[in-house]
């Protein structure tokens, strides 16, 4: 899912390192700014989620600008990212960083004012599989509600409420009965609240791509 944009405040800058070829353009931006709300899932209550960015190409109806590689710079060392294929990142939070005044630096194939910054809220890696129980389901469902609530504090009322899981698989054509009124419909399976409390086990046909929150207005 995509995160209200008063979550982010991210500052960008173009550079252009020696390492850039004629064929990138480098975009810049501050370690700290993105360490400010990756710090937020660092409690003991929210272990599962990660945040992972990307960059939205304002001219090609959504897709995610191509990241041609991506690090973070610091005056001791480079230490480098991994790109999904979804052209989306993670970063590690460490106060070590920030205090270093590191940088993130990324080589897109797009011109980097045509990219707006993307965020997103998934589950992580380990937590991919084709089979869950209610118990698995019912821990990331309450991961988001717990992030949720603690990103609310006192403007709770701006914040969508957690209605549910949303797994998301790479073939967007993907239609599948799962049994139990379960439904795959177009690569993405939706499970209310009701539906994962009712549940004991279900078989996914592939691994999901990722899982995020159902939401929607209080």
């Amino acid at each position: 899912m995509k995160l209200p944009i008063l979550l982010l405040g991210i500052a960008l800058s173009l550079s252009n390192p020696a390492s850039a070829t004629s064929t990138e353009e480098m975009l810049e931006v501050e370690y700290k700014t993105f360490y400010s709300h990756t710090r937020k899932l660092s409690g003991d209550d929210i272990t599962a989620l990660r945040f992972a960015f990307g960059f939205t190409n304002i001219h090609a109806d959504n897709a995610l600008c191509h990241i041609e590689s991506a690090y973070i710079h610091t005056q001791k060392q480079d230490i480098p990212l991994t790109v999904s294929d979804e052209q989306r990142f993670s970063i590690p939070t460490e106060k070590a960083l920030r205090l270093a005044d590191a940088k993130i630096r990324l080589a897109l194939r797009e011109q980097a004012n045509h990219c707006d910054i993307n965020v997103q809220i998934e589950t992580l890696p380990e937590y991919i599989k084709t089979e869950y129980t209610q118990a698995d389901l019912s821990f990331i469902l309450g991961q988001y509600m717990a992030f949720f609530d603690e990103m609310g504090g006192f403007m709770s009322f701006l914040m969508p409420q957690v209605s549910g899981l949303q797994l998301r698989f790479a073939d967007d054509s993907l239609n599948a009965d799962l049994g139990n009124n379960l439904q795959v419909v177009q690569g993405i399976l939706r499970l209310s609240k009701a539906q994962i409390s009712a549940l004991k086990t279900v078989n996914l046909p592939t691994d999901p791509l990722r899982i995020t929150a159902l939401t929607e207005s209080k």
